[in-house]
């Protein structure tokens, strides 16, 4: 079958040929119909990463979509986190538990662009955030892929209005067209004009912050929240340290909470994901994507690497 390897961390992949895995007991073969190249793909391959330095030669690709039996699954895996092998190939081997099965009729590349960067956005706002009817969202980094999944599914849960902060024009578009009621441009590091312009935007003080940037953003944000408001932070794109300050922190009485994938479940994992399978097709959450063959998986991780490509690349064997 042909495969992507990765042959030496930090050096982009590879296509080559390779024997198909075989069945065993407790794993499930699925012949894969997209894989998306993501950040955490490119994280782990970089070989300095808190997962350490990966086994080589390996198959990369930490989730994807396919088919057992001809039904659709959507699947995760440890490729790069531990020994083993991933999803940029044209077939995976996973665990059972780490295989969702998907409604008939899903578009596998759309729910591939989805992923695990959806179901980030999902349970930060729902289990964690814990989100409900009538509040007012704001989010961070609205132009990427958890932020534009969080953009909708915060409509989805019954957000009454969702404030979008972007750092680029394109991303600011992204946010736009993900239906946010407002959007702010993150250009500056002024904390205090920046909390103002997400004022200027907002219908009273924020319930919600869901926050994959950290850093400025994340202080301004903090200051448009009500007594006993929420900030959830999920990611440090914008910087490893934020400046809240302490009577913003104490005044509000606010609540900072951290969240990771690493903490669902199989079960609660699964269950993001279906309801995201669902809305996808019902055309309420989608995100910027396209498709590469998998043949042009080298070209495709620079892309994603260097930022030029237009969302999230996917590749189809």
């Amino acid at each position: 079958m042909r495969a992507v390897e990765i042959h030496e961390p930090g050096r982009p992949p590879t296509v080559v040929e390779r024997d198909a895995p075989e069945a065993v007991p407790g794993e499930t073969l699925i012949k894969v119909t997209a894989a998306p190249v993501t950040p955490l793909d490119l994280l782990c391959a970089g070989g300095t990463s808190y997962f350490g330095r990966p086994r080589t030669p390996y198959v990369p690709g930490v989730q994807g979509v396919g088919t057992v039996g001809g039904e659709p699954v959507w699947f995760a895996t440890s490729a790069g986190m531990a020994p083993g092998d991933g999803s940029m190939a044209e077939v995976a081997r996973v665990p059972e538990a780490d295989a969702v099965r998907l409604p008939a009729g899903v578009d596998p590349v759309v729910i591939a662009a989805l992923g695990l960067s959806a179901i980030a956005a999902h349970m930060a706002l729902t289990w964690r955030g814990e989100l409900v009817a009538g509040e007012q969202v704001l989010v961070l980094g609205a132009g990427g892929v958890v932020g534009q999944a969080a953009v909708q599914l915060a409509r989805v849960a019954g957000a009454r209005r969702v404030i979008a902060g972007a750092r680029s024009a394109a991303a600011l578009d992204r946010a736009e067209r993900a239906g946010a009621d407002a959007v702010v441009a993150l250009d500056t590091e002024d904390v205090a004009e920046l909390a103002a312009r997400f004022a200027a935007v907002a219908d009273g003080p924020v319930d919600l912050v869901l926050d994959p940037l950290f850093g400025v953003p994340a202080a301004a944000a903090a200051r448009t929240l009500r007594p006993g408001g929420r900030l959830v932070n999920l990611g440090s794109s914008a910087g490893e340290t934020c400046p809240i300050d302490s009577a913003t922190l104490r005044g509000r009485s606010l609540r900072l909470l951290g969240y990771t994938n690493n903490e669902l479940t199989p079960e609660r994992r699964a269950a993001s994901l279906v309801l995201i399978a669902e809305q996808a097709m019902l055309g309420t959450l989608s995100v910027a994507h396209e498709s590469m063959p998998l043949r042009d998986a080298g070209k495709a991780w620079r892309r994603q690497r260097e930022g030029t490509a237009t969302g999230r690349i996917v590749l189809i064997p």
